[in-house]
């Protein structure tokens, strides 16, 4: 079946023989086998020298592609650290406004807005500890706060 497959290649589609063909028959097998053999001895000298050129080349070019992203990072502004919320709970009562007198109402508001903009859910996630932390602690001071306004209240 190959040697049909050969035939007809060697024709073309008119059906004649091509007038030029190779002057030089290229076995595959022989020079697989040529390869294989251990016949052909190639030095190892030779192929460290070749790795060096090419890791030399491969260097340059590392260090031309660093200075091209130098470059390019040095018109950026430096981004600023961010700014963590604070936990301690004197920030977190001023920043719910318990140090303002408040009526029963407005401690469910208070919970609810500060739990829109700190809710761990809505958070970063990098921050979502911090805000885990900041709610507990804000929601500790509104229940005392609201206990303490109920207190008052009954006197």
């Amino acid at each position: 079946m190959l040697d049909d497959l050969f035939v007809a290649s060697d024709k073309d589609e008119a059906g004649e023989e091509p007038a030029a063909r190779l002057s030089i028959p290229f076995d595959y097998l022989s020079v697989a086998d040529e390869l294989h053999s251990g016949r052909i001895k190639v030095s190892g000298d030779t192929f460290a020298a070749e790795y060096r050129e090419a890791g030399a080349d491969l260097a340059a070019e590392f260090a031309a592609l660093l200075d091209q992203a130098k470059l390019a990072l040095a018109g950026e502004a430096a981004m600023p650290e961010e700014k963590l919320p604070p936990i301690d709970p004197e920030a977190i009562a001023a920043e719910l406004g318990l140090d303002q007198p408040a009526k029963g109402a407005d401690f469910g508001r208070m919970r609810r807005s500060f739990a829109f903009a700190n809710h761990p859910d809505r958070v970063a996630p990098h921050l979502r500890p911090r805000a885990m932390i900041r709610m507990q602690v804000a929601n500790m001071l509104i229940d005392e706060a609201k206990r303490r306004a109920l207190a008052g209240a009954r006197r």
